[in-house]
């Protein structure tokens, strides 16, 4: 997802969801499914996302202002340590300082950043965990109604015709199964169902790490 928070959301990977026919037994057809899409197509998780851009609004605005601010901070010694690893004989030693320096800026960054966003991650997290817990189950109806003996992810698949994907049927069935979810998770609840205290919600948003200075 290429919103306010990536990937995918604390801890809660979607599943392949492969359903095979018996080694001995006739493959009748094989199915495409992109489970991601599937998910993300549904009504439950659109109206859901729209939801928390006003539920959430003062928390993506905090979060998106600091972030902000945050690249701001950190320019400069970006392009400081790229200037001066491009120089003629560069200090390496210092260098390593500044890298060292750029490193432990960006990690506190990161988690400021994680902790504003927690709300947020936690929301969408549990948008999902309602989601997914139906998936299978449209899966394996979408894969009855379309007669499919197999389902394969679109990458593992070599090449394939338009009529094989059932994306789109697995999000019909989707909308059947969970019309719509709720964005306020219980005070306690914790992505994957762990205790609240563990775990925590991984971050919104991710500061590209820098490689390490290397002079000419």
């Amino acid at each position: 997802m290429k919103t306010m928070i990536k990937t995918l959301a604390a801890g809660l990977a979607l599943s392949t969801a492969l359903a095979a026919a018996p080694a001995a037994a006739q493959v009748n057809s094989i199915g495409v499914a992109n489970l991601d899409a599937a998910v993300q197509r549904s009504t439950a998780w659109t109206t859901a996302m729209t939801q928390m851009q006003t539920t959430y609004k003062a928390t993506i605005d905090q979060l998106n202002a600091r972030e902000t601010a945050i690249r701001t901070e950190l320019q400069p010694l970006v392009t400081k340590l790229q200037t001066d690893a491009k120089a003629p004989n560069p200090n390496q030693q210092a260098l390593q300082q500044q890298y060292t320096t750029l490193q432990q800026r960006q990690n506190a960054a990161q988690q400021e950043l994680a902790r504003i966003g927690q709300p947020v991650s936690r929301a969408r997290a549990y948008v999902e965990e309602q989601i997914v817990g139906k998936l299978d189950d449209a899966l394996r109806a979408a894969m009855t109604r379309k007669n499919v003996s197999l389902v394969v992810r679109p990458e593992a698949a070599l090449s394939y015709q338009p009529a094989a994907d059932i994306t789109a049927d697995v999000t019909t069935e989707l909308n059947r199964l969970v019309p719509s979810v709720s964005i306020t998770p219980p005070a306690n609840w914790q992505p994957g169902g762990q205790e609240a205290g563990q775990q925590p919600a991984q971050p919104a948003t991710q500061q590209p790490q820098q490689k390490q200075p290397q002079g000419r």
